[in-house]
């Protein structure tokens, strides 16, 4: 009788800072009921990977769950796969951070369920070449990749029989090749399908492998898959119908692969991860013609021929695309580093600080797919929180002294950013593009509070035109394949880009007439260049109590020459930023201008009770943070989130006009295409006569509520 061997595998994940009662919708709609149709079926040998974060939830949460867990190990029936604690790109972050996140994983393995770990998964199946090396030195002996992934070595489908071997300077590691074809049948064709793929594949001699391995979310999680998979019952069934051919499907573990099936060959894979990650790494532009090249391709019948030649690009790309993505990135880098350097004995004591580093470096925020990924603020706010609560670790074991300046290159742009410290905040200023202030922490509450996102074109953009309500996704008005749903009428018209990056400090003139909806639209001209140009550090001094540093720019505004100054005040104990601003005109002629101040805040909800605008007298008719507004001749305004206790206020010595307007997005979610909240701008506008020098101050109070009240 021919046999074939089945490998089957499912990989379960949340984001670190991801609403708790999504996580638990998850568990009671995949995670939970998975494993009770896995029970009834014993004799259904699978491996499973549940990230560190699902298991650290678990334990708070469901702690009779891993116990259940632990019984299927023991009779074998489940093969636990280990991982890098919280999921990071494990090509992306440093060596030192890879192998302590993979050995924490598998030490809490083998705590929770005493069960040795030999094989991992790896985040979003993000391959590159270096990593053999990183997986041997971490004692792994296997990972599975996409089919994908060795096509684009030059492998085809009937080279797919086996798992392979690879090698980084002589550090091997085994490959196990996921099917394709099982990953699109596998839960939503019927079960009789997969096992006719699997009898394709089997042979007298019985050694191919065929591999399944996916996200466990879709057995249950993604549209509609709960009440196929479990009330429909195609669970239950797809297990009874291979139970009843195990006679020639033999179900194995990876391990057992391993230690009982040798090698096909050795190869070498490319740079890769699965085919669509590849498409979305690729720059707006580039992705609408890759887009339009496989259709033309599918049109003329050459696509399934020619897969192989055609792939997006490069993941790390996603840090080129988003400054956002960057800005996290490059401060993780900056942070991993300083707390490598710290001596033995200090690193004995940051335990804490390396598990807060280590879940900042969690994928999910570092990329952006189809679906959320760096425009959910809330995953956002996660991984600042937590770099923010590693870096107070580190000031407190390393007892830094502050407040400190530093310049150096933390962006790897090629341009030193500033970096000013106290004991309250931590403010992160690109010079190079304004002299704006891209981050800043406030150390009590952990919050970044610039987190925002700036308003960029995404290839899915051109989809808005024939985008339908839900209502006529109803009535069956378009055809399914061509579907697509926008949550609210008309917002092809509240799509805008933004020309530069929604920082603080940036520093506008603008020329009459004012308009501020042309403002906030993006759709005005500067008439001087300061909003993204190079600035200098003129001067600092480091005091006790504070901290003084001066930005400067000469530049021109209506083609005169101009030069700005900004001075800033920062208290050590005090979350008070005072700036003076110096406008000084070198020119011969007047300048008549409106000179604007921009700042963003990121509280991530725009339209709850609790996240508002305040005045002196209270609240306005209108507070909410999305709402948009004009004063006049004022010279306060404050912003509180009273959820996370956090005050914001602005005080003017002189009177302005104020701007305000919420930052929207336009992505595309689950349920189609939707606004979503980034963060709010408050513009402060005063009108200059320019003969010679004109100054105005203003400051910056973050705070605590408990602080003001």
């Amino acid at each position: 009788m021919k046999r074939v061997n089945f490998l089957f595998g499912i990989h379960n994940h949340q984001p670190v800072g991801n609403f708790d009662f999504v996580i638990e919708d998850a568990f009671k709609k995949s995670y939970l009921p998975f494993i009770e149709v896995l029970e009834r079926h014993p004799k259904i040998r699978i491996a499973i990977h549940f990230t560190g974060i699902l298991l650290d939830w678990f334990k708070q949460n469901h702690p009779n769950y891993l116990p259940r867990i632990k019984k299927m190990v023991d009779r074998g029936q489940l093969e636990i796969l280990t991982g890098a604690f919280y999921e990071p790109i494990l090509a992306v972050i440093p060596e030192k951070d890879r192998q302590s996140q993979i050995q924490k994983q598998t030490a809490e393995i083998k705590n929770i369920f005493n069960y040795d770990a030999e094989g991992m998964w790896l985040a979003e199946r993000i391959w590159e070449p270096t990593l053999a090396s990183t997986l041997h030195a971490a004692n792994i002996k296997y990972t599975i990749l996409d089919d994908t992934h060795f096509k684009y070595a030059g492998l085809q489908e009937k080279d797919l029989t086996g798992y392979f071997f690879t090698e980084d300077l002589g550090k091997s590691v085994r490959l196990f090749p996921i099917s394709k074809q099982l990953r699109y049948a596998i839960p939503f064709q019927e079960p009789q399908v997969t096992v006719a793929h699997l009898r394709a594949m089997a042979t007298e001699g019985g050694g191919n492998i065929v591999v399944f391995a996916d996200d466990g979310e879709k057995f249950g999680v993604w549209p509609k898959t709960f009440e196929h998979v479990y009330e429909n019952g195609w669970l239950e069934k797809f297990f009874t119908v291979l139970e009843e051919n195990l006679d020639w499907i033999n179900l194995l573990h990876f391990k057992e692969a391993v230690n009982t099936i040798k090698p096909i060959r050795r190869i070498y894979l490319p740079t890769a991860s699965y085919a669509e990650m590849g498409e979305w790494s690729l720059f707006p532009q580039a992705q609408e013609d890759y887009s339009e090249f496989k259709h033309r391709l599918a049109d003329n019948g050459m696509l399934t021929k020619n897969s192989s030649f055609v792939r997006g690009g490069f993941w790390r790309n996603f840090q080129v695309k988003y400054r956002e993505v960057n800005d996290m990135h490059k401060r993780m880098l900056h942070l991993s580093n300083k707390l490598w350097k710290q001596p033995l004995a200090k690193r004995a004591k940051l335990q804490k600080a390396f598990d807060h580093l280590w879940a900042a470096q969690c994928n999910c925020p570092y990329w952006h797919g189809v679906f959320g990924g760096i425009y959910l603020s809330h995953i956002r706010d996660a991984i600042y929180m937590n770099l923010i609560e590693a870096e107070k670790e580190l000031e407190r074991v390393a007892e830094l002294k502050l407040p400190s300046l530093s310049k150096k290159d933390i962006n790897i742009d090629g341009y030193d950013e500033l970096l000013v410290k106290t004991k309250i905040q931590d403010a992160f200023f690109d010079l190079k593009n304004g002299g704006t202030m891209y981050e800043l922490d406030f150390k009590p509450l952990s919050k970044n509070i610039l987190d925002t996102m700036t308003r960029r074109r995404e290839a899915y953009h051109k989809d808005l035109d024939r985008a339908v309500s839900p209502e006529e996704e109803t009535d069956g008005t378009a055809s399914i394949h061509d579907l697509v749903i926008a949550k609210e009428p008309d917002l092809k018209s509240k799509l805008f880009y933004d020309t530069y990056d929604r920082n603080a400090f940036i520093d506008h003139f603008i020329d009459e007439p004012l308009n501020p909806e042309d403002f906030a639209a993006a759709q005005y001209e500067e008439q001087g260049d300061f909003v993204q140009g190079v600035y200098h550090l003129l001067n600092h001094r480091m005091k006790k109590d504070r901290a003084v540093f001066t930005l400067g720019r000469e530049g021109r505004v209506r083609g005169k020459k101009v030069f700005l100054q900004k001075h800033f005040v920062m208290l050590n104990d005090q979350g008070r930023i005072s700036v003076e601003y110096s406008i000084e005109n070198r020119s011969n002629d007047p300048v008549d201008t409106n000179f604007g101040v921009e700042l963003n805040f990121g509280l991530q909800a725009g339209h709850a009770e609790d996240r508002y605008y305040y005045l002196k007298e209270g609240k306005p008719e209108d507070a909410y943070l999305d709402s948009r507004g004009i004063m006049g001749k004022a010279d306060f305004i404050g912003l509180r989130d009273d959820w996370r206790r956090l005050d914001i206020r602005l005080s003017l010595d002189s009177p302005a006009d104020i701007w305000r307007f919420p930052i929207e997005t336009i992505s595309l979610s689950e349920g189609g295409f939707e606004r979503v909240y980034q963060s709010s701008a408050v513009v402060l506008l005063w009108k200059v006569q320019l003969d010679k020098k004109w100054t105005v101050r203003f400051e910056l109070y973050v705070s605590t509520l408990s602080d003001i009240l």
